[in-house]
């Protein structure tokens, strides 16, 4: 049996990439790995475990019910992040306004992170795929000075790099430092992430389409005619109408498209005109993804990536999949 790469090793082989983190964004990306073990062993444990299973009683700032799944996942995530040494300050889903960390150890990272930690949360309860997905810049401000707001609101071409960490059948983290996709599979038996999927392509289309078409009534026209014209019509050799599948964990939709091709919609309806994904902590680090797998990722008008944040829980419509899907999408909208 061929040895397997550990996602330890595979950094540390590509830390040569990035000369100006001098080991820094190497250390950063082990240590969400270390929080990622953390969180993947709650979610597991979750159906035996009450005080880690079902409401913790509390809103965020989005208004959404938290899990105690949630928050567990949260506190996991900044206690790596305050005690590594590479991170200045996080915006969180969960949390209303940033976080700068206080202690010079951490005002010296060069480093900020967003991200959302127990993404389709609503799902816990039912043991559906959920996930963590984060984002991670180069401070604007000052090395030595607390973060400030404008290092988390930076365009998604900013990223540095990007992933997710689904929890499912198997706990699998994918990332990307702009220089391809690659994704890595936590072995239990040895506790450490393996590389198992090597520079992942997204297919430029698919059979599977994934939209919540209760709202289909309130979406843009343009919607519609995409669902029934491309979806539910066979087309020109295409054997038989795409399928729907509809996870509502976001991870899980992308994840699937990734691999077999497919698209992801969530657009603004007349309920919610300006889409319900955030775009800091949803949006930006599946786009970057995306692209870097041959994808695309727009609000149905414009790429993802090159829009100005101007509030950390800023929303989206989200368009996001197989680059021949997307655009058929997309010219569904102009009309």
């Amino acid at each position: 049996m061929a040895k397997l790469t550990t996602l330890h090793e595979f950094i540390m082989d590509k830390q040569a990439d990035f000369p100006y983190a001098s080991g820094e964004l190497s250390r950063l990306l082990s240590d969400i790995a270390i929080a990622s073990k953390v969180v993947s062993n709650d979610v597991r444990r979750a159906g035996l475990m009450n005080d880690i299973l079902g409401k913790q009683g509390n809103t965020n700032v989005q208004g959404e019910e938290q899990q105690k799944l949630d928050v567990i996942a949260d506190k996991a995530f900044i206690s790596v992040f305050k005690t590594g040494g590479e991170v200045c300050g996080i915006a969180s889903e969960e949390n209303d306004e940033f976080m700068p960390f206080e202690s010079e150890f951490s005002q010296a990272g060069k480093y900020v992170v967003l991200f959302d930690p127990l993404d389709g949360s609503s799902n816990i309860d039912v043991n559906v795929s959920i996930g963590t997905i984060f984002s991670i810049y180069r401070r604007i401000s000052p090395k030595g000075t607390p973060a400030t707001k404008e290092d988390m609101l930076q365009e998604g071409d900013k990223q540095i790099a990007a992933g997710y960490v689904l929890y499912g059948s198997s706990t699998m983290l994918v990332y990307t430092t702009g220089k391809g996709v690659n994704g890595f599979t936590l072995d239990p038996y040895i506790g450490e992430f393996c590389l198992s999927h090597s520079n992942m392509k997204m297919p430029e289309t698919g059979r599977t389409y994934a939209m919540n078409e209760g709202n289909i009534s309130i979406c843009d026209p343009g919607i519609k005619e995409y669902i029934e014209t491309y979806c539910q019509q066979t087309q020109p050799g295409q054997p038989r109408p795409y399928s729907g599948r509809y996870i509502g964990s976001l991870v899980a939709d992308f994840h699937r498209n990734l691999i077999k091709g497919g698209i992801y919609i969530y657009p603004s309806t007349t309920v919610d005109p300006e889409g319900r994904l955030r775009l800091l902590y949803e949006c930006n680090p599946l786009a970057y993804i995306a692209e870097q797998a041959g994808g695309l990722a727009t609000t149905g008008h414009e790429r993802v990536m090159g829009i100005k944040p101007t509030e950390l829980h800023e929303r989206v419509p989200f368009f996001i999949g197989s680059k021949t899907m997307v655009e058929q999408a997309m010219n569904c909208l102009k009309k």
